[in-house]
C-alpha cells in the first residue's frame, strides 16, 4: 500500500510538472489517473543508475531487490565520483546519460541551471530524514534528491588532553594553553585560507553568506558584510596577531601535529578519523568565537533523477522504496562511514559516539548552498581570510574589497 501511494503522488507530480494536455483532456481524470497508477505500480522496465566504487555494493543490493519485486531491470554502471557531475551534465541532454545518478547536495544549482534533474516525489517518506538533509536538496519549493548521507566537521578533542569540551573559542584557547602542547588549537589554514572549515567562526559573529529562504534555500543575496562581517574580519586578525591562528598551518600538518598528541583539539571531519586511530577521541561542537552559535556546512550525499530520464516514476519508486529503508541507508552508511540521512538509520548508527558527536553538530549546520552563485565565491572568500590572518591586509578594508569583488562577479 505504502509503494501504490507514493508512486501516484509521484505521478501527480509528474503530469503537473510537466504541464502537458490541452484543456479539454483536464476534466474528469480520476479514472485515468487510477488507471495510470496501476500500470505504475506493476510497470516494467529498466533503470541504469550511475555509483562510485564506495556506494556500488549498498546500491546493488537495493537494485536485487527492487529487480525481484518489480519485474523491472537495473544496471548499474560504475563512474569515478571526480566525473559524475560533468557527464552527467554533458550526457543527458543528448539521452545517453543515466536515469539515476548518486551526487552531491551542492551540485543542485548547476543541474537545475543545465535543465538536467527532475524533481523527486519522497511524499510522506520526507519525514522520515533529517530536516537538513531534505533541506539541502530543496529548491524553489522542490525536492530534487533523495539523500543517504550527511557530512560535516566538527571539534575533535583529545580527550586525554582536554577531559571537557569547551563551550567558547576564548575556553579553547585557554584549555589549549593548559595542555602545554605546541598547539592550542589546530584549524588548517594555509596561504590560500580554507573558509569551508572557518565558516562556524564566521557564522558565530552573525555574517552568513548568503541570505537563507525559510525552506532551507539559499538566494543569492550575500550576507556576510556589514558591521558582522567586519567583526569577524578583526577577530580573524586578533587572532593572527596573537598567533593562534596561523597560514603556516596546512591540512597534512595540522592532521600530522593532532595525531602526534601535539594539541588537544582539531576541528575537522570524518575523513581524518583513520590517522587518529591510537587517539582516545570526543567530538564536540565548534566554539563559537562570536555571540551567536557556530554553525558549520553540512554536505549532504543523494541520488538524482535525470531530467531525461525515460521512466522517471520507475526511477522515483527505486529511490523512495529501496533506498530510503533503514536496511539500505545502513548499507550505504557503512560503506562510507558518513551519517544516514534516514533518522531510524541514524539512530542506530548514533550507537558509536563519534557517529552520534558528529550527527549532533550536523544536526544544527546549515546546508552548503547549491545556488550557481557560490562559485563566484570561493575565489575571493579564502584567500582575504589568509591575508587577513597574516597580516598582510586591513581586516575592514580587506573585507569589503572582497565583498565588493564578490558582487561584481555576481553580476558579471
Amino acid at each position: 500500500m505504502r509503494r501504490s501511494i507514493l508512486i501516484a503522488s509521484a505521478l501527480v507530480t509528474t503530469l503537473a510538472l510537466s504541464a502537458c494536455g490541452s484543456s479539454e483532456d483536464a476534466g474528469d481524470t480520476t479514472e485515468g489517473t487510477e488507471e495510470s497508477t496501476a500500470e505504475a505500480t506493476e510497470a516494467t522496465g529498466s533503470l541504469t543508475v550511475w555509483v562510485d566504487e564506495t556506494r556500488e555494493t549498498a546500491v546493488e543490493s537495493a537494485a536485487e531487490a527492487f529487480e525481484s519485486e518489480t519485474g523491472a531491470e537495473v544496471e548499474i554502471v560504475l563512474k569515478n565520483f571526480e566525473d559524475i557531475r560533468s557527464d552527467f551534465i554533458a550526457q543527458v541532454p543528448t539521452g545517453e546519460g543515466p536515469d539515476v545518478t548518486v551526487g552531491a547536495h551542492d551540485w543542485l544549482g548547476e543541474l537545475i541551471t543545465n535543465g538536467v534533474v527532475a524533481p523527486v516525489e519522497l511524499g510522506a517518506t520526507a519525514d522520515g530524514f533529517e530536516d537538513v538533509a531534505v533541506e539541502a536538496f530543496t529548491a524553489d519549493g522542490a525536492v530534487y534528491g533523495m539523500p543517504y548521507a550527511i557530512e560535516n566537521i566538527a571539534l575533535i578533542r583529545n580527550t586525554e588532553l582536554a577531559d571537557s569540551a569547551p563551550a567558547t573559542w576564548d575556553d579553547a584557547i585557554s584549555m589549549g594553553e593548559d595542555a602545554d602542547t605546541k598547539y592550542p588549537f589546530l584549524i588548517q589554514t594555509g596561504t590560500e585560507g580554507d573558509p569551508y572549515t572557518y565558516y562556524p567562526f564566521q557564522t558565530s559573529f552573525g555574517a552568513p553568506v548568503f541570505e537563507q529562504n525559510e525552506d532551507g534555500s539559499y538566494s543569492p543575496e550575500l550576507a556576510m558584510g556589514g558591521d558582522a562581517g567586519t567583526a569577524y574580519a578583526e577577530w580573524l586578525a586578533e587572532q593572527g596577531e596573537a598567533g593562534t591562528l596561523t597560514t603556516d598551518i596546512t591540512y597534512d600538518i595540522a592532521v600530522e601535529a593532532f595525531a602526534k598528541g601535539q594539541s588537544p583539539f582539531i576541528v575537522g571531519g570524518p575523513w581524518m578519523l583513520e590517522q587518529f586511530a591510537d587517539l582516545d577521541l570526543a567530538i564536540d561542537p565548534i566554539p563559537a568565537a562570536g555571540d551567536e552559535a557556530a554553525q558549520p556546512f553540512v554536505g549532504v550525499q543523494g541520488f538524482y533523477v535525470s531530467a531525461q530520464s525515460e521512466n522517471a516514476l520507475l526511477a522515483n519508486d527505486f529511490l523512495v522504496n529501496y533506498l530510503s529503508t533503514e536496511e539500505a541507508q545502513t548499507a550505504l552508511f557503512e560503506a562510507g562511514g558518513r551519517p544516514p540521512a534516514l533518522t531510524a538509520a541514524a539512530d542506530a548508527a548514533s550507537s558509536d559516539p563519534i557517529v552520534a558527536g558528529f550527527r549532533e553538530v550536523g544536526a544544527e549546520a546549515v546546508p552548503m548552498p547549491s545556488i550557481p552563485e557560490m562559485g563566484s565565491v570561493w575565489a575571493f572568500w579564502g584567500v582575504t581570510e589568509a591575508n587577513i590572518i597574516s597580516g598582510k591586509a586591513d581586516p575592514a578594508k580587506a573585507w569589503d574589497k572582497m565583498i565588493s569583488d564578490i558582487e561584481g562577479a555576481l553580476d558579471s
